[in-house]
């Protein structure tokens, strides 16, 4: 299986913090596809229906009703299909011990919701640019060549 570089899930019970993130993401990076997730259950579900393309990236609300974030976390680590899928978890959680079993159980990010819809678009670009190589071209330098070590 191959991951779809422009593919995110965004797993989240609640549908209006699945829009609002989904918004904040558009408002930087309309090229990416995006799919709603509403639970821990379904995410499982849909992973191991994936039968050519995985998602570049899943981005995991922690508290949500029947399978929690932290054990779709787990078992998503423990697969060897989708170990390897940057899980960035989104929460409204404060807790030091919910950061701490998050990263423990192989989260690649921590990240608590913010309080703004201008702050949250930062970190959905931030996390396009970091997991997603979606990196602006940089200008070349004078005399249109790159200067690398050992050039």
């Amino acid at each position: 299986m191959k991951s779809n570089l422009r593919l995110i899930y965004i797993v989240d019970d609640d549908p209006d913090d699945r829009q609002i993130i989904l918004d904040a993401f558009l408002e930087k990076s309309p090229q990416i596809d995006y799919v709603f997730i509403e639970n821990a259950e379904t995410l499982l579900e849909t992973l191991y229906a994936a039968e050519v393309e995985l998602p570049a990236l899943i981005l995991l609300d922690l508290n949500m009703p029947g399978m929690m974030g932290l054990h779709a976390l787990k078992e998503i680590r423990s697969n060897r299909l989708f170990s390897q899928i940057p899980v960035i978890v989104l929460t409204t959680s404060t807790l030091h011990q919910d950061r701490k079993t998050s990263y423990e159980l192989g989260a690649s990010c921590y990240i608590r919701k913010p309080a703004s819809f201008t702050e949250l678009v930062e970190i959905t670009d931030a996390i396009v640019k970091l997991w997603l190589h979606e990196y602006q071209p940089q200008p070349s330098p004078p005399g249109g060549k790159k200067n690398m070590a050992g050039d």
